[in-house]
């Protein structure tokens, strides 16, 4: 059902660099950039998650509520995401864990203060 999710940036080329060693890990790369925004993904044809300015030219906020939550494959998967996304400048918004029976997740924060998490069912 999803096609893209955009999320906010006040420093593009340093957001772009955090995207692409993190999705690498994922087998993402850039797809599709346009200047304001780049959009990553596996294949055109799947669902993307797209890095940008805002149009507006106001700056980038997190909205409160608001999160992307990407496929981990596995625990494994996860807890690898999580630590990668730490380990390039994320913050801590909740290690990886099952939260409920049957979905583990870990939570975090990138460089512009958009919140995340990588996350398996099952």
């Amino acid at each position: 059902m999803l096609g893209y999710a955009t999320i906010g940036s006040n420093d593009l080329p340093k957001a772009k660099a955090f995207y692409t060693a993190l999705l690498a890990e994922m087998g993402a790369k850039v797809l599709m950039d346009v200047g304001r925004a780049a959009f990553f993904g596996i294949d055109m044809s799947k669902p993307m998650l797209g890095i940008c300015t805002p149009y507006n030219q106001e700056p980038a906020q997190p909205g409160n509520g608001n999160m992307v939550a990407l496929p981990g494959g596995s625990r494994a998967g996860v807890d690898k995401l999580y630590a990668k996304a730490i380990s390039l400048g994320a913050t801590d918004e909740g290690a990886p864990g099952e939260r409920m029976p049957g979905f583990y997740g870990g939570y975090f924060r990138d460089l512009d203060g958009n919140k995340l998490a990588f996350f398996h069912m099952g």
